[in-house]
C-alpha cells in the first residue's frame, strides 16, 4: 500500500515518543519534577495515573506502526490524545502560563497532532477505490 511505511514509521516513533515518556513519569515522577524544578503535586498518582495511560497509547501506536491499514481505526484516538494534550497545555501556557517543563511536550503533541491526521488521511485514501 502506498504510504504505509512512512505511517509505520511515524508510528513507531510516536510509540517510543509516548512510551518513553509515560514510562518515565510513571517509573520516576519525582525525578522528572525535580529535573525540570517544578514543584509536584501532592500525590504522585496523578501523574501516574495519565503517565501509564500514556504507555497504553504508545502500545496502541505500536498496533498501528506493525498494520497501520488493518488498525487505521485507531489513529483518531491517537489524533484525539494529542488534541488534548496540546489543547489543554496551549490554552493555559497563553491564559496563564505554564512551567517550562510542559511546553515541549505541548509542542511535540501538536507536530503528532498534524502527522496523524495526514497518515489517517493517506491510509483512508488508500482505502477507497479510485472511482471508474
Amino acid at each position: 500500500m502506498s504510504g504505509s511505511r512512512p505511517v509505520s514509521a511515524l508510528f513507531a516513533v510516536g510509540a517510543l515518543y509516548d512510551g518513553l515518556l509515560g514510562l518515565a513519569f510513571l517509573a520516576a515522577p519525582s525525578a522528572m519534577f525535580a529535573r525540570f524544578d517544578v514543584t509536584p503535586p501532592n500525590h504522585y498518582g496523578y501523574v501516574q495515573f495519565p503517565a501509564a495511560l500514556l504507555v497504553v497509547f504508545g502500545l496502541m501506536f505500536l498496533a498501528v506502526a506493525r498494520d497501520p491499514a488493518g488498525n487505521r481505526n485507531l489513529i483518531p484516538y491517537g489524533i484525539l490524545l494529542k488534541v488534548a494534550y496540546s489543547g489543554i497545555v496551549s490554552y493555559y501556557w497563553i491564559a496563564e502560563g505554564v512551567p517550562d517543563m510542559w511546553k515541549p511536550f505541548a509542542v511535540a503533541d501538536l507536530v503528532f497532532l498534524v502527522l496523524f491526521a495526514w497518515a489517517w488521511a493517506v491510509l483512508r485514501r488508500a482505502a477507497v477505490p479510485p472511482a471508474r
